[in-house]
């Protein structure tokens, strides 16, 4: 299980084999330390004793911490999971050559695939209940799988000479998602097209807040798999930036988070905004359904497997990739 930490003047500490979460001096939770996955903190003013880090260390269960908007800014990990030196002697190495590029060349056709499969999950329920919308929706999944063909077209030596054409590409289609967003969400809530930080309305919000919990989902898969999170290829160098978790996020997003989004819309749950900033209990439920839907299964490699493995499975072939090891495969969703 993921624990979700969201209350200001919240404790966590530990009490035999158990973490213990008060509230203004009352236990509100206890949870044993192999039932828990990850801790996420996303409050101020929450206090955590160091018996509790070392035990969640001991057990491997990382702690990540983030604001109440979603960016993320501090993380605990267990120091021997990044020891595995041949793997990132290789990811780096891999930079330099076409492993680059065929590594960055499935990640967004897994994307693009995922946002194709999005769409179609819930156009089906259009086609008969709104054709017009519905064939709205089809005519943009045509553009958009036109232009996927020009993906396999783009070459280079390494990642540096493709990553404009395949940004360009990304974005193209990138532009006709997020209308076909705009179509299945109209009505229920005004979303004014796709909108990073600074966005004020509520999908957008739910969407940035859902990405950061993503986020410390890949972050602690690419970590277990010895990989390093900062060595990217499609996102550019940034001090500070996580650019390898920016890069494998790209195939889970919309199975992870956008089909949470969209569906917690049209369901018309109630969401509310405080100082442009989702509110807590909005917060809480969105976490919620995000990690009822890391625990949910999709088929993958022949069998029914949790989202959050297939996450994992996914950070390992990464891994097994750049050591030249195996090829890489996109998880791509059902619909």
């Amino acid at each position: 299980m993921q624990l979700f930490i969201s209350n200001y003047g919240t404790f966590v500490g530990k009490k035999s084999e158990r973490l213990v979460i008060k509230e203004k001096g009352q236990v509100v939770g206890e949870h044993p330390f192999h039932d828990v996955e990850h801790v996420m903190v996303d409050s101020l003013g929450v206090s955590i004793s160091t018996d509790a880090i070392l035990d969640c260390m001991e057990h491997g269960i990382p702690i990540s911490f983030m604001t109440p908007s979603g960016n993320p800014y501090a993380k605990l990990i267990p120091p021997t999971l990044t020891g595995t030196v041949v793997t990132r002697r290789e990811q780096l190495f891999a930079f330099r050559d076409q492993r680059s590029i065929e590594l960055c060349k499935a990640f967004i056709d897994g994307k693009i695939s995922n946002q194709i499969n999005t769409v179609k999950y819930f156009a089906k329920y259009r086609k008969t209940a709104n054709p017009e919308d519905y064939k709205q929706l089809q005519t943009m999944l045509d553009k958009m799988a036109l232009i996927a063909k020009e993906l396999s077209k783009i070459k280079g030596i390494c990642i540096d000479d493709a990553r404009g054409s395949i940004m360009a590409l990304e974005g193209r289609i990138g532009n006709l998602y997020w209308e076909c967003v705009k179509l299945l969400t109209s009505g229920k809530a005004d979303f004014p097209g796709r909108e990073h930080r600074g966005a004020e309305d509520a999908i957008n919000s739910m969407l940035n807040y859902g990405y950061a919990i993503l986020a410390h989902q890949v972050e602690t898969a690419l970590t277990l798999a010895g990989l390093d999170p900062f060595g990217g290829f499609l996102h550019v160098d940034r001090p500070g930036k996580k650019s390898l978790v920016y890069d494998f996020m790209e195939e889970f997003r919309q199975p992870v988070v956008d089909k949470v989004v969209i569906a917690m819309v049209n369901k018309g749950t109630d969401v509310k905004l405080s100082d442009g900033l989702l509110e807590q209990d909005t917060r809480r439920a969105l976490a919620a359904k995000i990690n009822e839907r890391l625990e949910s299964t999709e088929r993958f490699k022949g069998k029914k497997q949790r989202l959050k493995t297939i996450i994992q499975t996914q950070a390992r072939r990464i891994a097994t990739f750049v050591r030249n090891e195996a090829k890489y495969k996109p998880f791509i969703c059902g619909w």
